[in-house]
């Protein structure tokens, strides 16, 4: 069996179904708040999921009985469908989560841009540098908001394992920017 076959075997993809259900594992929540948990939440750091993956999602876990839904009127708004966990849900959920998960995938346009800094210009490449820096000091800021406020053991470690991320990328480019500016072409002003 070929490297590529093997980890096809030891390995199960998660997915935005399993997503679903862990979001729903700590509380109800309509489609939309599922949509804004896994896109830019504290779900957003774990999977992939895509504004049109969500709502196919939970109709087939609605469909398997893993999820149900019940309407809730708003006043002077349209109601909504509230989706919370089943028990069967529940037990698909730490039954997905018994699966060996695929290594990490580091994905980065920081990097890539990072990558050809020599082609670039210095002033740019500063800027995105600076740019990186702040980003990575407010993702730090408000997970450590986050953090004061979780008292569930397996949210802490999973933010503190983001801090330490971030922290250690932060500390790296301070540390290293001078390789990448250092590289950057001040003649690509001009051209």
């Amino acid at each position: 069996m070929h490297g590529n076959e093997a980890d096809v075997e030891r390995y199960r993809p998660m997915n935005v179904r399993t997503l679903c259900l862990g979001i729903l594992w700590f509380e109800e929540a309509t489609g939309y708040e599922i949509r804004k948990q896994a896109s830019e939440g504290c779900f957003s750091h774990f999977v992939e999921a895509s504004y049109g993956s969500i709502y196919p999602a939970l109709n087939k876990l609605t469909d398997e009985n893993l999820v149900t839904w019940r309407t809730e009127t708003q006043e002077g708004k349209p109601s909504r469908k509230v989706y919370s966990l089943t028990e069967k849900g529940r037990a698909a959920l730490i039954e997905a989560l018994h699966e060996t998960p695929k290594p990490d995938v580091i994905k980065s346009e920081f990097l890539f841009v990072g990558l050809f800094a020599e082609h670039l210009d210095k002033t740019f490449m500063t800027s995105v540098i600076d740019t990186r820096i702040a980003e990575l000091e407010a993702d730090l800021a408000r997970l450590r908001e986050e953090m004061a406020t979780v008292d569930h053991s397996g949210s802490r470690f999973a933010i503190g394992y983001g801090m330490a991320l971030y922290e250690a990328e932060l500390n790296y480019i301070k540390n290293t920017r001078g390789l990448i500016e250092a590289g950057a072409d001040p003649r690509q002003a001009a051209e």
